[in-house]
């Protein structure tokens, strides 16, 4: 139901729902019904009735009732909050290459050098070499065959080394009245595994991300089910960018679609934010997640913690790429890194093309404990 259709007395509530959730509050339409019902069986006598009706029905989670008390007061009452600033701030934008484009920032800076992590929100843009290299042309064509499978619940038919496929069988008997036929065999299909492919922007990453990007091209354009997303102060869905045969052209429409370029970063967040988006954190069930990131999370670690619990209890093989593992002498000591460590399969050398891509056509393979470094 459009807004012009909506009853003069509803739409301030509808528009209260919209708003919750462009700020990324999981509230489904039907929570938005019930928010309406609500308000029409308590005939509320003030707006604190509202606010109840809308924490009963619309149901914030606990760590953002604040956020959800805030923009509530900034929605009805034109309170002069910064509810942009608390977004930024608390929870990464989610930013999905299948659904509406948004506006671009008014001040894009382009900045050269990125040697430290930071948690402040910076856009900027990118611009990525058209170069090609050799390897990784051979890399797409064997990642197809490299990457480990599992099978379907679906079946196909075979002739050999299956079991009797009892319905077809049947019905062929069926067709032939009564005579009796070959029987026919079927075997489980086999599909490969999906991959997440999950490419830290942030400014202390600078000297990677072009690399990282064009094997995640590669990976897109030689095999199936493969998903890539960037991580900086938002968290942004590259995947149909990357589906463009080209790799220059690929990398240009990638560019233009991130905003967060070489900032800050804030990593446990944005992938808290990638887990609270039902579609999005699908990609993740029983997936092999690559984490291309160094892992410098500042100020209290806890929420990168529980995202890589979470995101391990999703997936069928959590690894971290680092470009510090290019390092001999590299040892996990941050609080951060030996926090996640256990939960890891892999913590691997992710400080070139060649690394990364060796290991990617490795995970066939089964996984070494990440502890083990």
């Amino acid at each position: 139901m459009t807004a012009r259709r909506l009853p003069k007395e509803v739409r301030p509530f509808i528009g209260f729902y919209r708003l919750l959730r462009n700020m990324g509050f999981p509230a489904a339409p039907p929570q938005a019904e019930s928010f309406i019902a609500a308000i029409s069986l308590l005939g509320p006598g003030s707006m604190e009735d509202i606010r109840q009706a809308a924490h009963a029905t619309l149901a914030p989670s606990p760590e953002r009732r604040g956020e959800f008390d805030l923009l509530f007061r900034t929605y009805f009452f034109g309170e002069a909050s910064t509810a942009a600033a608390a977004d930024s701030e608390r929870e990464p934008r989610i930013k999905d290459d299948g659904g509406k484009p948004e506006p671009q920032p008014e001040r894009l800076v382009d900045r050269k050098s990125g040697a430290s992590a930071a948690a402040a929100e910076r856009l900027a843009v990118r611009y990525f070499s058209s170069s090609d290299e050799n390897g990784l042309i051979a890399f797409r064509r064997a990642i197809g065959a490299s990457l480990p499978v599992r099978r379907s619940f679906r079946t196909v038919r075979t002739f050999a080394h299956g079991e009797l496929d009892f319905r077809r069988s049947l019905r062929e008997t069926v067709q032939a009245d009564g005579d009796v036929p070959s029987p026919l065999m079927k075997r489980r299909k086999q599909v490969q595994l999906k991959v997440l492919i999950l490419i830290d922007v942030s400014g202390s990453m600078k000297l990677h991300t072009a690399d990282y990007m064009k094997v995640a091209h590669a990976v897109v354009q030689g095999a199936d089910r493969v998903e890539v997303m960037t991580l900086g102060t938002r968290l942004t869905r590259v995947t149909s960018a990357l589906r463009v045969r080209q790799r220059a052209q690929a990398l240009a429409r990638t560019a233009d679609r991130v905003d967060d370029w070489d900032g800050g970063t804030r990593l446990g967040a944005t992938l808290l934010a990638l887990l609270s988006a039902p579609r999005l954190a699908a990609y993740a069930n029983g997936a092999i997640v690559l984490l291309l990131s160094d892992a410098l999370e500042r100020g209290n670690h806890d929420e990168l913690v529980l995202a890589i619990r979470r995101l391990a209890a999703r997936s069928h093989r959590l690894s971290l790429a680092t470009p510090l593992a290019g390092d001999p002498r590299f040892r996990p000591e941050t609080a951060a890194l030996r926090a996640i460590l256990p939960m890891l399969d892999d913590l691997v050398d992710g400080s070139s093309i060649g690394a990364l891509t060796d290991f990617i056509l490795k995970l066939g393979k089964p996984a070494k404990s990440a502890e083990a470094i």
